[in-house]
């Protein structure tokens, strides 16, 4: 996301992982106290930004693939290398599965991609508002593993904190965001009920990793949190 900031690492594929990765650290203790009026302020007056003319190819290829594909829409936001993009198409053979990064390098790592899903080098947010202005509803959305932004005066970076929060709300969908750090997904679910959405925090349950941060962190002993809501 441009101005939340969550750029995704780059990802090789899902294998095994050395469990070398540190705990998230943060000088915040609980709910930001600032949360609950970060996120009313969007929910009042909605985040219309113009498109950046970067995002124009990207949001051309998604309208011309919809075009031939009418198949129900999964979003899979922050993708990094698209791991999870191929995961998720697995998951949902009914569905077009669309991977968003804004990170061209990123990106060039997973290769050509499947027939059941497509990458768009994109800012996820310019993505979020044109579909959300073509009143297009999403059958799932994921947002996997962003970067947290831990520091306090960080919350503006961090998902639910950014005002272009509100279009996840209007795309709709089955909606599941991940983390190692619980308190990012606690306070993602209080964003939730800020804005009259029911949520549900729990441990990700074990399986198939579907991304290679989950296999790492699991390898490193780390709790493992999502965040679950029906939009």
């Amino acid at each position: 996301m441009t101005g939340a900031g969550q750029a995704r690492r780059a990802e090789g594929s899902i294998g095994d992982m050395t469990g070398n990765s540190r705990q998230v650290e943060s000088n915040q203790a609980g709910p930001h106290r600032g949360l609950g009026a970060l996120v009313a302020r969007p929910l009042r007056e909605p985040w219309r930004k113009p498109v950046a003319a970067h995002n124009r190819p990207a949001l051309d290829a998604l309208a011309a693939r919809r075009a031939l594909d009418p198949r129900p829409l999964v979003l899979d936001s922050f993708c990094g290398t698209g791991v999870s993009t191929r995961a998720l198409a697995a998951r949902h053979p009914d569905c077009l599965v669309v991977g968003i990064d804004k990170s061209a390098a990123r990106l060039a790592k997973h290769g050509e991609a499947g027939e059941g899903y497509l990458l768009l080098r994109a800012d996820c947010e310019a993505v979020w508002q044109v579909l959300a202005g073509e009143g297009v509803r999403l059958a799932a959305h994921y947002l996997l593993y962003p970067n947290p932004w831990p520091k306090a005066a960080q919350l503006k970076r961090r998902v639910h904190g950014h005002p272009a929060f509100p279009l996840l709300l209007e795309l709709g969908g089955a909606l599941e965001l991940r983390s190692n750090w619980r308190l990012y997904v606690e306070e993602f679910g209080i964003a939730l009920h800020l804005a009259g959405v029911r949520s549900a925090v729990s441990a990700v349950p074990g399986g198939e990793p579907l991304t290679r941060f989950e296999a790492k962190y699991r390898a490193s002993g780390h709790g493992l949190w999502r965040c679950r809501a029906q939009l």
